[in-house]
């Protein structure tokens, strides 16, 4: 039987959260986290809003989905994001032992990636899920911040 909750399923749903950050002027990564098959916690950057540096889609997604849980290890859970993770979401998903990162976009300047950063010796890594749309929505963001100053 095919699986309709596949990664792009779920990649779809972080872009919707990107596109939520897009709308609140700030920069669109969303992430979600699934558990079973069924998403757990939702986030979008919130950097701005909430002055916040700290304040990223991961960031927002790992407490939620803590709090859903009811702990802090997210063992048995995915986090979909649209962007790769920087140092500090990288490290966070460490401590929270998640099981398995997907991102869409790949970030050469700050991902956790070009710093290697440690991962959970578990944690598993598919990137490149729907890389041309999180990567289009960012490069508009940016083009639109550009011209508008």
């Amino acid at each position: 039987m095919l699986n309709p909750f596949d990664d792009t399923y779920f990649m779809k749903r972080a872009f919707q959260e990107a596109e939520l950050a897009f709308e609140k002027n700030e920069v669109p990564v969303g992430a979600v986290i699934v558990s079973q098959n069924k998403i757990i916690a939702r986030g979008h950057n919130l950097t701005e809003t909430l002055n916040d540096v700290t304040a990223h889609a991961e960031m927002q997604a790992f407490t939620a989905a803590s709090d859903f849980l009811g702990g802090k290890y997210l063992k048995n859970c995915t986090l979909y994001v649209t962007l790769e993770p920087c140092q500090m979401c990288a490290g966070a998903s460490y401590w929270a032992q998640i099981g398995k990162i997907v991102f869409g976009a790949s970030d050469s300047l700050r991902g956790f990636e070009k710093y290697k950063t440690t991962l959970h010796p578990r944690t598993k890594v598919v990137k490149g899920i729907m890389e041309a749309e999180c990567s289009l929505l960012l490069k508009r963001f940016f083009i639109e911040k550009r011209n508008l100053n």
